[in-house]
Parts: C-alpha cells; structure tokens; sequence
C-alpha cells in the first residue's frame, strides 16, 4: 500500500492510498480517515455512486467531525477499476466509474470488474493490515453505491454488523440502470442478476436475523426516484419479510451530495451505535 498523500482534519488523519489489487488485476485507490486517538476503532466503508471515484466522497460528504467524535474509521474507495487495458464504455453508465459491486463474467468486462470481491476480500484484508481496526464494520454508500452496501451486506452478513444507504438502486433487475449493467456484466441469464437485487434479497430473508433495522435516507426531489430508484419496493419486500427497514423520505432533497451532507451524522451514528453495541 503506498499513501500519496495525507491531510489533518477534526484532531485525524485523511489518507489518500493505493493498492495492488488481486481481485481486479489492476491498483485501485481509497480514502481512509483515522479518528484522533490509539485505537481499535471499528470501520465504515462508504460505497459511491456512478461516475464518482474515491474524491467525491471524501471532499463533499462533511463525514469527518462526526467519524471524529464517533470513534470510527470511515473507508472510501473508487467505484471501479481503471487504467491502460480495463475496458470502458463511452456512457456514463457503464464501466470506469460504473463497476456496480458486482463480479464480471462476460467479455470483456470479467478480467479487472471484479468488484464485489475486491469490496469483501482485498480491501477488507487491506484496511484491517494497515490501519488500527477492531474488526467490526459496517457499509453504507449512495445510489449505485447504495445497492452495492445493501447487497454486499446481505450477501456476507458476516463481514459486516451494520448497513444504510442513500437514495439506493432498490431493485436494478427492474430499471434501466440495473437492467443495463447487470446484462452487461453478468449476461443475459436473469436469474444470475437476483444476488444483485437488494430488495429480491431482503423478500427472500437474507437479512432475518442479521440486520435489527436498515436505515435508507431518499429526497423526495431526487430526479432518479421513479424510475431508477424505487425505494418503495424496499419498503414492500421488508414487509413480506418481516424485517424492520427505516425508509426516510427527506423533502425537498435531490440526488446530490448535499443531501448526504444534510444526513451523513445520523448514518454515522446509526453504524456506531451498532458497531459499539
């Protein structure tokens, strides 16, 4: 791991860092915050959305005071691979920026999109070698971000004690974001796709007896909501399960990171009062 560069920020440490990564082929970047003091602290891994890299969250979010006072470790990584020989696609949609947390299978996208192992494996491996970790975290991120926390939390309930998202991709096997990159990534089988669906996942039971709430935060002014974002059918499948889901809906907020400046210290102490529990 080489740190390119750190910056001091409410009594902590911002780092900037890069990583080999054996799960994606390539090096992959993050931001990682350390509160003031000696440790161990539990982590918080942000997921970001479409087109961020690991900056959009680290600089806009305001996370920090409350990671601070909290006690927390917050982790940002990029949302993708990238670099000489990573396929890439001209919208915006898909590929560099657009890894959506899932495992390529499909040309030619299989060979560095391997995202979901990179979240649960080697940057989990990574974080807990190099920086002051207890070894209880949690996950939380915003749109494609969003779906990643919500499935990669109810695919490895072991990994991780706590998860909540903003304005998340509900449900990507019925809209076009989903539909796009699933099909793309992972073919054209639609069967393999519902791993990647939080709320088929949450409907099936994967979060009884794991999760006591999941906390999601939606603007009802959000442009996405009616038809990429779908939070209703979060709310739906929670019901059927019986699994107790927190669905906010924030008037007046978008799909920017101003509204997850407004909310990111309740998700913050959401996750603390679980990790410390």
């Amino acid at each position: 791991m080489d740190i390119v560069k750190t910056h001091r920020v409410h009594g902590g440490t911002l780092s900037y860092a890069r990583h080999d990564s054996a799960a994606t082929g390539t090096t992959m970047a993050f931001s990682v915050f350390v509160p003031p003091g000696d440790g161990p602290f539990p982590v918080a891994i942000w997921l970001s959305g479409l087109t961020c890299t690991e900056d959009n969250f680290t600089t806009k979010a305001g996370a920090y005071e409350a990671a601070a006072r909290l006690g927390l470790i917050v982790v940002a990584p990029d949302t993708s691979p990238r670099g000489e020989g990573v396929a890439d696609d001209e919208a915006y949609d898909l590929g560099q920026g657009a890894g959506f947390y899932v495992d390529a299978t499909e040309a030619p996208w299989s060979p560095h999109f391997c995202m979901e192992t990179y979240v649960v494996r080697d940057l989990v491996e990574m974080i807990d070698a190099e920086f002051p970790t207890n070894g209880r975290r949690a996950i939380f991120g915003h749109s494609m971000g969003g779906h990643g926390a919500l499935t990669l939390a109810l695919n490895h309930p072991h990994l991780f004690t706590s998860v909540s998202a903003f304005a998340p991709i509900a449900s990507p096997t019925r809209c076009p974001w989903g539909e796009k990159a699933l099909g793309a990534y992972l073919g054209p089988d639609r069967d393999r796709w519902a791993r990647h669906d939080a709320a088929l996942l949450i409907e099936a039971g994967a979060a009884h007896g794991q999760y006591d709430d999941i906390l999601i935060d939606q603007g009802d002014a959000d442009p996405f909501l009616a038809e990429q974002l779908k939070p209703e059918l979060l709310t739906a499948a929670a019901e059927l399960a019986g699994q107790k889901l927190t669905l906010r809906l924030q008037p007046g907020y978008d799909h920017s990171y101003f509204f997850m400046a407004s909310f990111i210290a309740d998700h913050l102490a959401f996750h603390a009062k679980r990790l410390k529990g």
